[in-house]
């Protein structure tokens, strides 16, 4: 079937149409950057704008940077605090006038990289993290989501885990990739520790560049690029609106 896929994110709300047998986006992405101050309202004004421009009437599905417990946020790290306890699904679904299906955003890029990128077929414990605004985390036991991990928010270096290396970091420090990269390996290191996993996968936009500072990575757990790389977000967004839709 088709469902829009949507991910909203610190800096971006990116959408398009995906064909959730196949895992592939029909037609262009559309991206729109995210208002600030990222408010309840402003964001579901433009996710408005975002289902508009494809003319889509049907249901959404929406990765979100925040734990998400029956469709209500729970946190809000790189989002307006005001969040915290809203219910997104019922926000979302009430300005859009469409039914809207709701998970935290690293757990959608999980799902799509399970179902079809370099997760599938993967047994043991498989960790995802996406690199952007801030860091976020899926974790997988033989296929099976630990939904809601925070684990960007650990403490490393004296600090919050994604206010030491993620890609804002790098970018505000002007760090090279490669002493950025040693900076990742620590948090790495830091989980391999805490959950020996048996493979790392990363995602956002820090995947594409992964050759750039795959030398600085020295965990014994394999570090590989999702094969969707920067469009995981969406394609897990709509896979889960489409499981729910056949609830």
């Amino acid at each position: 079937m088709q469902m829009l896929g949507v991910d909203i994110g610190g800096s971006g709300i990116k959408g398009c149409l995906v064909d959730t047998e196949t895992g592939e986006l029909i037609g262009e992405r559309h991206r729109i950057p995210t208002p600030q101050p990222a408010t309840p309202a402003a964001v579901a004004h433009t996710l408005k704008a975002l289902v508009e421009h494809f003319q889509w009437k049907g249901p959404v599905g929406c990765g979100f940077p925040a734990t998400i417990h029956n469709g209500i946020a729970k946190n809000a790290s790189n989002i307006d605090k005001s969040w915290i306890e809203t219910d997104v699904a019922h926000l979302f679904a009430d300005v859009t006038g469409l039914p809207c299906h709701v998970l935290n955003d690293a757990d959608a890029a999980g799902l799509a990289e399970m179902r079809f990128g370099t997760g599938r077929d993967r047994k043991g414990i498989i960790i995802l993290i996406t690199v952007g605004t801030g860091i976020g985390t899926a974790v997988f036991v033989n296929g099976q989501l630990l939904p809601n991990t925070e684990l960007g928010h650990l403490i490393l270096e004296g600090m919050v885990a994604e206010h030491y290396c993620s890609d804002a970091v790098r970018k505000r420090e002007d760090l090279s990739w490669s002493r950025w990269g040693k900076r990742f390996n620590k948090y790495l290191a830091r989980l391999e520790f805490l959950f020996s996993p048996d493979l790392f996968i990363l995602g956002g936009g820090s995947a594409a560049k992964l050759d750039k500072f795959i030398d600085r990575i020295e965990t014994r757990a394999p570090l590989v690029a999702a094969a969707s790389l920067n469009q995981a977000g969406i394609i897990g967004a709509a896979l889960y609106g489409a499981s729910r839709e056949g609830e």
